[in-house]
């Protein structure tokens, strides 16, 4: 299937959908996806970018919505979340443009979050920068992972807008 076939109102409704399982992805597992050591399952689906470049918007607002929900550092955390989601998912996009290999789409998962989120937890938390962020791109190793099995389990069934012309098929 192509996502070039899905029509605006398909886009939006598998948006939300995205933005609902992001959500309750971390409400499962928000003992262990906020605070200085953080495991936070939920940005590996910052992957599903790759194949569905639209949902860098939204997957965005699912950090914000999150971290107003389950967070505990109000509207730095907020907007320093939907930033970092913004982010994140613009460089997935940005590697499935250059044709780069789709392991490459752990590192913004682990890297934009585990040195920009730190920028601001580190403050609240009264930690040393460079040892707030090893922690969080450690903790982001595994959503990293998770990510790129994503994307290549996906891409069985979904073709990722663009790749029919760079592979040559139709």
């Amino acid at each position: 299937m192509d996502i070039h076939n899905m029509s605006r109102m398909q886009k939006l409704t598998f948006s939300a959908m995205m933005m609902a399982l992001y959500i309750v992805v971390l409400y499962f597992t928000q003992s262990f996806s906020f605070g200085a050591y953080q495991i936070r399952i939920a940005t590996s689906l910052y992957a599903l970018a790759y194949i569905f470049p639209f949902l860098v918007v939204p997957l965005g607002f699912a950090n914000l919505i999150s971290n107003m929900l389950f967070g505990g550092f109000g509207i730095v955390d907020m907007v320093g979340g939907c930033i970092v989601g913004l982010l994140t998912t613009a460089l997935v996009v940005l590697i499935r443009m250059k044709g780069w290999n789709k392991a490459f789409v752990a590192l913004p998962i682990v890297f934009v979050p585990g040195l920009g989120v730190a920028v601001y937890l580190s403050y609240f938390l009264n930690m040393p920068y460079w040892l707030m962020a090893l922690n969080l791109c450690i903790g982001q190793v595994l959503p990293g992972i998770v990510g790129v099995v994503i994307v290549k389990a996906l891409e069985r069934v979904w073709r990722p807008s663009g790749a029919a012309a760079m592979h040559g098929d139709r």
